[in-house]
């Protein structure tokens, strides 16, 4: 077992983003409820935090790549995100649960593959 030097935040959909989602549906995305949108819930790895002072700074800094993220799995291209992703809306759309500290459970190097530039 490993502490790993981050800390993180849980993002779980809310109902306004379960409906967008659910209006992104075709053959290979069908409507699900809410539950089964946060069954699936994501968990975003970010600086330490040093204190819950911390928190909405932290939130602030990295919402932009988080929202783009989870609307990106139902819609690739972007064609219809909302087109003011403000803060706001993000914490309207999803539940945020900080995560102070991560521990690795396993033996294993972490695999790691870089998303972006």
């Amino acid at each position: 077992m490993k502490l790993i030097n981050r800390s993180g935040f849980a993002i779980l959909p809310r109902q306004p983003f379960a409906d967008w989602a659910n209006q992104q549906h075709d053959e290979l995305n069908q409507q699900m409820s809410l539950e089964e949108h946060r069954a699936e819930g994501s968990v975003y790895l970010t600086e330490e935090f040093q204190s819950e002072e911390d928190l909405p700074e932290q939130l602030s800094a990295h919402f932009a790549k988080i929202f783009e993220n989870e609307l990106a799995a139902w819609d690739e291209f972007g064609d219809h995100w909302p087109q003011q992703r403000t803060l706001e809306l993000f914490r309207q759309w999803f539940e945020v649960i900080p995560q102070v500290m991560a521990i690795d459970l396993l033996q294993e190097p972490l695999l790691m593959a870089p998303l972006e530039d």
